[in-house]
């Protein structure tokens, strides 16, 4: 991973200069419509399937919990009844009475521990389903190429990973014992309805075609908003984290209200589809309160002429209880429904992370490159980022073990793709590349990527100690080997000076280290690595004169040896490759070393003249 993030960048900036490529569903792109629900929630049932038996579990402690709640107002009637009873007949029963308030004051406390008990098991079930979905995230993302990246913003990355994540954790871990309650509420509560009274419980039942076709049609609509929401969320990340990074740059044009106007545009988009989802997903509620009211006035009037003489007090009261219980369970299944529907749009995006197209598997039997020297060859190579635009055509070439290789040409000429291609961060439409003469597509990723080092003119470190990033490659190295790289790198005295020397942590941003101590590191980090084969893109780019003459001499050093390629942008450094490669459009318009190729006054003669008379002006 840590070259992908080296190369991203030079690989976005050649798509950028080639016709009809674009950037992906990046900032301004065109909302896509909402996938397959039943889809997403069959796969999102899956990531369910080994808690089995915890969720068994929890359907029996939310079904004991439900029924003790569900029977308490029963026996309450009793209790009532025969307070009733005792009143008209003038003898009260108080010890019958007292005992059976004990006995409903017990269900209570037994019902709220099994629903605590299956709430807690939920929430454990809710953590091991999001911990698989972050583990199978993180080693999608081994898999993932180049291309994906190119493609998709960081920012959008990080939403996925992060807000579409947490909201199916919280939904799991809420809505799980919510939803058995729910079901066995409903279920129980109408049989307990019946044994009271088939008149009120059929006012009482009345009502539920009202709420289904209310939950029914709101979350069909409400699907589609919440689905553009957690878009609209990860296209605003994107902005943020892109503007975040490249704050100097904003501030050095003085764009930083243009910044906040497009970050305000986006802000609006994403407050409109917020508020839309939240407003068809809050309306539910209400309109099924008012539903749920209508049907209670109607119980209370029906219950009211019955209590002449057919029910008593005790059974009309708890028919009201069971009444407004009945109607709390169908709205909290709306809600969940409701729920449901922003839980999915999160989970279609996360499928479609862990379902992108994968870098190709390995062979089964990788070839050995513990004999490898460097011998590096390009044969008819033919690379497309798709079918509409070609971008490398008919490469040629051969490197020996040891050789130098230069490459020059214009931005966007192909120089780093060709670079990519070697390292297998993306496949070839024809041809072959070979080392020492094993086509690399019969290695192991692992195993040829391990072959190079790579100094590259945007650096990258990771948040840690010098020496930990100094020996990135081999992460148990020597202190005494760190300080030999370093010491080629000409970074030690810089390094001694600090008070914790190679120990000293940089931060986040790297921003308490220089650009040319960070460009020091990675040279260090490279030479430490002792790769096969080297490759180097203006590697003295962001040091001083006096510590670029330090740094070619070491660098010289370092390449004997060792294959190096050099993607070049000032022809003053390359003079003494043995060969360079000069390239215009995706082809090798011209191939040799320095004096052949300004003898031959062609591309390279009239490039490397433009450069030279350009730095004498």
């Amino acid at each position: 991973m840590a070259e992908a993030r080296q190369i991203r960048h030079h690989s976005r900036k050649e798509r950028q200069h080639k016709p009809g490529m674009g950037r992906g569903p990046m900032y301004g792109m065109v909302m896509e419509k909402p996938k397959d629900f039943k889809g997403s929630f069959k796969k999102l049932i899956n990531y369910l399937k080994p808690q089995l038996p915890f969720l068994i579990m929890v359907i029996v402690l939310a079904a004991l919990g439900t029924i003790l709640y569900i029977i308490a107002p029963r026996i309450t009637a009793n209790a009532i009844n025969a307070l009733q009873n005792g009143i008209m007949r003038g003898k009260l029963d108080m010890e019958y009475i007292i005992k059976t308030l004990i006995i409903v004051a017990a269900i209570y406390v037994l019902s709220s521990l099994l629903n605590f008990l299956s709430y807690f098991l939920s929430a454990g079930v809710s953590q091991r389903v999001v911990y698989r979905m972050r583990k199978d995230v993180k080693e999608k993302f081994k898999k993932l190429p180049i291309e994906y990246y190119d493609t998709h913003s960081s920012g959008n990355i990080l939403s996925v990973v992060t807000n579409d994540i947490e909201t199916i954790s919280l939904t799991l871990q809420q809505s799980i014992s919510q939803a058995i309650n729910s079901a066995l509420s409903i279920v129980g509560i109408l049989i307990m309805m019946l044994t009271i009274s088939g008149y009120m419980t059929l006012i009482a039942v009345g009502s539920l075609p009202l709420f289904l076709i209310i939950t029914m049609v709101i979350a069909k609509k409400s699907q589609k908003k919440f689905v553009k929401q957690q878009a609209k969320l990860g296209q605003l990340n994107g902005y943020v984290e892109e503007m975040y990074s490249n704050k100097m740059v904003v501030q050095l044009y003085n764009k930083e209200k243009r910044a906040v106007q497009n970050f305000e545009e986006i802000n609006e988009e994403l407050y409109d589809a917020g508020k839309n989802a939240q407003f068809l997903s809050g309306i539910i509620m209400p309109m099924l309160q008012f539903v749920n009211n209508l049907s209670y006035v109607a119980i209370s009037v029906v219950g009211g002429i019955l209590a002449g003489g057919r029910l008593m007090i005790g059974d009309i009261q708890a028919f009201m209880q069971y009444s407004h219980q009945f109607g709390q369970p169908i709205m909290q299944t709306a809600n969940i429904i409701n729920i449901i529907q922003s839980t999915v749009a999160a989970a279609q995006r996360l499928f479609d992370l862990l379902e992108s197209q994968e870098e190709p598997q390995d062979v089964a039997q990788p070839a050995d490159i513990s004999k490898v020297k460097g011998e590096v060859v390009f044969e008819g190579v033919d690379f497309s980022y798709d079918k509409n635009t070609e971008l490398l055509k008919d490469i040629n070439f051969k490197v020996e073990s040891g050789g130098v290789i230069a490459i020059v040409g214009p931005t966007g000429a192909g120089k780093t793709t060709l670079v990519n291609l070697l390292m297998r961060f993306y496949e070839i439409d024809k041809g072959r590349i070979t080392i020492d003469g094993i086509d690399i597509r019969n290695m192991a990723k692992k195993d040829l990527r391990s072959l190079f080092g790579m100094v590259l003119q945007d650096t990258w470190l990771e948040s840690g100690s010098l020496m930990e990033n100094i020996a990135y490659a081999k992460p148990n190295g020597d202190l005494e080997d760190v300080k030999k790289a370093a010491e080629k790198a000409h970074i030690d005295h810089f390094i001694d000076t600090l008070p914790q020397g190679y120990h000293t942590l940089i931060n986040e941003d790297v921003t308490n280290i220089s650009q040319g101590e960070k460009q020091l590191i990675t040279i260090a980090r490279a030479i430490y690595a002792d790769p096969k084969i080297l490759i180097l893109d203006e590697a003295t780019s962001s040091v001083d004169t006096r510590t670029e003459s330090y740094i070619q001499n070491a660098m010289t050093a370092m390449m004997k040896g060792k294959t190096s390629f050099i993607i070049a942008h000032r022809l003053s450094t390359i003079r003494k490759a043995g060969l360079i490669l000069v390239m215009d459009k995706g082809k090798i318009v011209e191939q040799g070393n320095h004096e052949e190729l300004l003898n031959k006054k062609g591309f390279y003669y009239n490039l490397y003249n433009s450069q030279f008379n350009a730095q004498n002006i």
